[in-house]
């Protein structure tokens, strides 16, 4: 063994040391021309804005294993790192700092703006990439890429033409979000909505012949200002009689008519509706197919413009409290009710959003996600868990125009311009000298720039090298596995299959791993305002990367959100440390590696742990194939802690140190090489810092661990058999017997037991005298007398398992008195803390006041008193029954 091999481990030296031989190896690097089987991954890139938070970093941990688990299985491995230039969310800090210093975009200009943003991102851009690289994440950071380089913008560009010339990206007025914080539109799918408490405003819109009304309801009293109609359903029995075909708009006296359309829903309000075209996206709908104008009185400031009158330069708000005290001043304001509905709000900055009428750029989507949709349903991609294939298919198959532009500077520009003299429009890869209808050169290119998810949508074959042909392309597109969170489904997974498909010709991933959230301890999502997010990198300080990526994939189950506490961390931090002290002990007893098991005179527990060898290694490589992080986490824990340290190691020790001869040790030293220097790969993907390290103090092992080749299960396969197994499960059932005796009845581990086993079959009382020094050895026994069925002997405690009965004889180890004194006196401790428990859960004000935390811990511990209660009267009544016999 290794000097350097430490007693303790300590990850922080060990992990930096390791990422910076992996980089300085180029192990991260796939050749690109390899024919061999390619697998490849896009990483979901994170905002350059961005910090590594815990949905990163789960993220970046399952991507990991993946890529580490299928080099190990040979495969050339591509992983594509690189990060978006998140348009919005960019410009907003940059915008942030310049205010800082007393300055705005608009004193800069466009082209100093733009300056300043990329030499932000040169400065602070490469936070998140750092943070990627110290949770080992193994990407090809050779080809790390970033939405706004060189390459990306030329795919960018290729895109747009294309589709514009083929009729499939359009400019038109439409309804569209609005934020008037950011100045940009936002997609259906950046608005987040939230249930808020608001106000239905019931106003009287007077009939043209002045006798009589019409009222509608609205949360929006503002707009009203350009309503241009009022809608009833046609089969609305309340309008079916109305004679008067025009009402009189209150404030504003224009004469607008009463329309039918079956939109309007007859239970809302009064069942009439007041359509504002220019404000609202079903209005809208409502005004082309009745021919009705649009007026804009919110301008994309949220600030009255002119048509609204004499409301005109109020903040929308203030106009709607101005608005509605005239009303009600006019007699015209019937009621006003208290009403919780859903309002949209910016995703970025969180405020209320405006529907508004806007000249925008459109992807005619519907054609190209019915390619999308046959691809999952052909089966060309799949998505795991399946659950989300239908929210996938619902979307797309409702799926609307996507807007895809963007009112603000920082972008990609779009690649039109238009001509000052004809207004003639130009959409080309290069800036036009002139316009090629009448030649002027007074030509102005779009301000407008793409919506982020634009660029992002072509990322698993621009990162690649798209448009040119190129080697990565031919070997790795498509790739293999998109994993990702549900909540960019649709933002970003439909969006990259619809571009995938159409310029590709296939689709850009095999499968979808949608993973869960990561919640706080109590299954909550975490936020800053309710000061419950846990930061990834103070984890890895504390803890270590290997505990930390661990309990990660420990609790990533299918479907299911994880729930995050440092306390799971710290334990799989024991886990980490476990396998450092048995690996520390295994490497004092080998000196050498070997070619292969030597079979004369292994032990047997060597034959056992070889039988749990076979299992471990298909059950992993099973569960990762398949996706069952935490399966695969599960096997390889139980494996290496119970099986590996608490079973096998053990129980060979004494071979080990030389008391059973130098050809059993050999032996044992063999088998011992093997199943840590396979353990070690088979743990690699998950925990890959600790195992490097641990492999390089392996004798024998070369390069790497990363150059090693996942274990495979024929060589242990010909020494394993099921005999084996029975054998060595039958001396840890009886071991466990008194091993639990002991824990039951308090008797300290360092005392020697004498028992009896009895047992029907023949076969076991032979198998349990054969190797009873094992069990002497582990179970800290002084005799065993091993017997058929027969009385049962006094002062002895009992446990039965699979028809095997273990007496421990008690008398002299323990006094019975003193221990029923103990129990009683345990058990009414306890009595007195349940009564407290009880009359809080009783108490019905405890139970509405106290938040739900704080009741459901009191539950929690109510149960857990209860349950230990119960073992301690078990226990008791065991003790009674001994002391009689």
């Amino acid at each position: 063994m290794s000097n350097n091999f430490d007693k303790a481990y300590e990850p922080q030296e060990i992990e930096k040391n390791w990422y910076d031989f992996w980089l300085k190896e180029g192990l991260f690097t796939p050749n690109e021309e390899n024919n061999e089987t390619s697998y490849s991954i896009v990483i979901p890139p994170p905002n350059v804005t961005g910090v590594l938070h815990m949905g990163h970093a789960l993220n970046v941990t399952l991507q990991d294993v993946l890529c580490r688990y299928r080099r190990l299985k040979g495969d050339n491995v591509l992983w594509v790192p690189g990060t978006d230039h998140a348009g919005i969310a960019t410009q907003n800090v940059v915008e942030k700092k310049l205010a800082s210093d007393g300055l705005d975009r608009h004193k800069l200009g466009r082209e100093k703006f733009v300056q300043a943003v990329w030499e932000w991102r040169e400065k602070y851009g490469s936070a998140i990439i750092s943070q990627l690289k110290r949770m080992g994440a193994s990407c090809d950071w050779t080809k790390e890429r970033f939405t706004m380089d060189a390459g990306l913008s030329v795919a960018v560009r290729k895109v747009f033409v294309d589709l514009y010339h083929q009729g499939l990206i359009y400019r038109g007025k439409y309804i569209i979000n609005w934020c008037p914080r950011c100045q940009t539109a936002l997609a259906d799918l950046e608005v987040e909505h939230e249930e808020c408490s608001g106000r239905l405003y019931h106003i009287k819109y007077p009939f043209i012949n002045g006798k009589g009304a019409i009222t509608i309801a609205t949360t929006r009293p503002e707009t009203m200002l350009g309503d241009t109609g009022v809608a009833v359903n046609p089969n609305d029995e309340r309008y079916q009689n109305i004679s008067v075909t025009e009402v009189i708009l209150p404030l504003v006296n224009r004469k607008i008519p009463i329309i039918k359309d079956s939109y309007v829903d007859m239970s809302f309000g009064t069942g009439a509706l007041k359509v504002t075209p220019a404000h609202d996206p079903h209005d809208f709908e409502i005004g082309i197919r009745h021919n009705l104008a649009a007026i804009k009185v919110i301008g994309d400031n949220g600030i009255m413009t002119n048509e609204a009158g004499r409301f005109v330069g109020l903040e929308r708000f203030k106009c709607r409290e101005l608005l509605v005290r005239i009303l009600d001043e006019e007699g015209l304001l019937e009621k006003v009710e208290d009403y919780n509905h859903s309002i949209g709000h910016c995703y970025r900055c969180k405020n209320i959003i405006e529907p508004n009428l806007s000249l925008q750029w459109f992807v005619k989507t519907k054609p190209l996600a019915q390619k999308a949709i046959h691809a999952v349903k052909k089966g060309d991609t799949q998505i795991i868990p399946d659950m989300w294939a239908k929210t996938y298919f619902d979307w797309l198959e409702n799926i609307k125009d996507w807007c895809i532009s963007r009112q603000i500077w920082w972008g990609h520009q779009i690649p039109a311009w238009t001509c000052a003299k004809c207004e003639n429009m130009v959409v080309e890869m290069e800036p036009p000298k002139k316009c090629p209808l009448c030649e002027s050169d007074n030509i102005t290119q779009e301000t407008d720039v793409l919506d982020t998810w634009f660029s992002s949508a072509l990322w698993p074959f621009s990162t690649m090298g798209w448009p040119i042909d190129t080697n990565l392309l031919k070997t790795f597109y498509p790739t293999s596995v998109l994993v990702t969170g549900f909540d960019i489904l649709f933002f970003w997974v439909a969006r990259m299959m619809m571009m995938g498909l159409h310029f590709m010709g296939n689709v850009p991933f095999k499968d979808v791993y949608v993973h869960a959230l990561v919640r706080d301890e109590e299954g909550k999502k975490m936020s800053k305002s309710k000061g419950n997010v846990i930061d990834p990198i103070t984890i890895i300080e504390k803890y270590g990367t290997d505990a930390f990526r661990f309990t990660l994939s420990a609790f990533a189950a299918q479907g299911r959100d994880i729930k995050m506490s440092e306390k799971r961390v710290e334990g799989y931090k024991h886990f980490i440390n476990k396998l450092w002290n048995a690996s520390r002990f295994a490497l004092m007893h080998i000196n050498k590696g070997y070619d292969e098991i030597k079979i004369d005179n292994l032990s047997l527990p060597d034959k056992w742990i070889v039988s749990r060898m076979v299992n471990v290694i298909n059950s992993v490589s099973e569960a990762l194939d398949e996706y069952r992080f935490n399966d695969a986490a599960s096997s390889l824990y139980t494996f290496v802690w119970h099986e590996l340290c608490d079973w096998y190691l053990e129980a060979v020790k004494p071979i080990l140190y030389g008391k059973k001869g130098e050809i059993d040790k050999e032996s044992t030293s063999s088998v011992l090489w093997y199943v840590l220097h396979d353990t070690l790969i088979m743990l690699h993907p998950f925990i890959p810092f600790v195992t490097e390290e641990i492999w390089h103090n392996l004798p024998g092992s070369q390069n790497s661990i990363m150059k090693a080749k996942y274990p495979k299960d024929f060589m242990y396969k010909k020494i394993a058999n099921d005999e084996s197994q029975t054998r060595m499960e039958t001396l840890m059932s009886v071991i466990s017997c008194v091993r639990n005796i002991r824990g039951e009845m308090n008797i300290s581990p360092s005392l020697s037991l004498d028992i009896m086993v009895q047992c029907q079959e023949v076969l076991k009382r032979a198998n349990i005298k054969q190797y009873e020094d094992i069990i002497i050895n582990l179970a800290k026994v002084k005799s065993i007398s091993v017997t058929p069925p027969s009385e049962r002997p006094k002062s002895a405690a009992t446990s039965v398992v699979n028809g095997t009965t273990v007496f421990v004889y008690l008398e002299g180890i323990i006094d019975f008195n003193k221990e029923i004194k103990r129990l009683e006196k345990e058990i009414d401790k306890i009595n007195s803390e349940l009564t407290t428990h009880a009359k809080k859960l009783a108490n019905e004000d405890f139970l509405i006041k106290a938040p739900p935390e704080v009741v459901e811990k009191v539950k929690e511990k109510h149960n857990e008193l209860i349950e230990k209660k119960e073992k301690l009267e078990a226990n008791l009544d065991k003790i009674r029954e001994i002391e009689k016999s």
